[in-house]
């Protein structure tokens, strides 16, 4: 691993994931690096038979994420930038975004930028009360550029977004409460402690109904609508009988006698 590019951690606890985020020293900003170990994290859980809940938090006290790091993405020529940043980042958050099993976020500190970004892909956020939240891109000339224009507008609405993008002011626990931003405040210091006992609520249900009850509300969302319609679809199809009879009739190479039922 490159020197002080950071990390990306993986504990499991029964059927509860932690993904930390590790470089407290800088803030948890994020580098290429912890990039891909959050890909990599997130194709571990997916395949992962007896997870039913993650909980995405960070190291340190003082940030959750301030975003991505300046000095890595500010040296990046124009094409490189669009080719192996935007797009990089896009691909990473989708697939969280996407994850078979409800994520909670466990805000323990500041959220900018990219930060605020990744935890848009949860279901659920939970945050320590002196977390602040911003969009801070374009006082130095940028952009969000990992969908704080898009999937943050589903959340809290585009007048809310607009408010943050193009002023750049960071917003409280409780602005962030009472916008819909977060869920719940924890107390001080006891954020972590708060999104595992709500993972493990979540544990206690059915987990194939509380997989497609995610993947339904996130379809009328707008969100992977297709691939939400298709996957029910084809799991109903396959309980029938006629799909019995469909994969008989194949293996015995004559012609099937479908019942409708």
């Amino acid at each position: 691993m490159a020197e002080n590019m950071g990390s990306v951690t993986l504990e499991t606890r029964g059927t509860i994931a932690i993904v930390t985020l590790n470089r407290p020293e800088k803030l948890n900003a994020l580098t290429p690096f912890m990039l891909s170990e959050l890909a990599r994290i997130a194709d571990e859980i997916e395949e992962h038979p007896v997870l039913r809940a993650v909980v995405l938090t960070a190291g340190g006290e003082r940030a959750f994420c301030v975003g991505a790091d300046i000095k890595v993405w500010s040296s990046l020529e124009a094409l490189d930038m669009w080719r192996n940043w935007v797009r990089k980042g896009h691909r990473v958050f989708d697939r969280w975004a996407t994850l078979r099993i409800p994520v909670i976020a466990a805000i323990n500190g500041h959220a900018f930028g990219g930060g605020l970004e990744l935890l848009a892909t949860c279901d659920i956020r939970v945050t320590d009360p002196a977390a602040t939240f911003a969009l801070p891109e374009a006082g130095i000339a940028t952009c969000p550029g990992w969908s704080g224009t898009q999937r943050l507008v589903q959340l809290i609405g585009p007048g809310q977004v607009k408010y943050m993008a193009l002023t750049g002011i960071r917003i409280n626990a409780d602005r962030a409460y009472e916008t819909g931003l977060v869920q719940e405040i924890s107390e001080p210091g006891n954020v972590l402690a708060t999104a595992i006992a709500l993972a493990e609520k979540i544990s206690e249900q059915a987990p194939v109904s509380v997989q497609l009850t995610r993947q339904i509300i996130d379809a009328g969302a707008g969100t992977d609508t297709a691939m939400a319609l298709e996957s029910i679809a084809g799991a109903l199809a396959a309980t029938t009988r006629d799909a019995k009879e469909g994969l008989a009739s194949f293996s015995e190479r004559r012609k099937a006698e479908y019942l409708g039922e």
